[in-house]
């Protein structure tokens, strides 16, 4: 039996914080909640299951939550919706 997981978003989202106000690291979290978390401040659930609102986005080559990039390798590869 093969079961579908819900989309997730490649661009990752953060939780910690530098001294100088930028993200340690970002988290991967569904693509479909992170609008909703930035725009009602409710809560998402990263890949690595660290639990946050959005407050930030990531720009190519931020460092990525290692536990959340093994997570998100091991995933299958998404496709269409059937």
């Amino acid at each position: 039996m093969t079961t579908t997981l819900p989309e997730t978003e490649t661009n990752p989202e953060t939780t910690e914080q530098t001294s100088d106000d930028r993200p340690e690291v970002f988290h991967y979290v569904q693509k479909d909640k992170i609008a909703e978390s930035a725009v009602m401040g409710s809560h998402v659930v990263a890949l690595c299951g660290e639990v946050f609102p959005v407050t930030k986005s990531a720009k190519p080559g931020s460092p990525v939550c290692p536990e959340c990039k093994e997570v998100f390798e091991g995933l299958p590869p998404g496709g269409d919706d059937e």
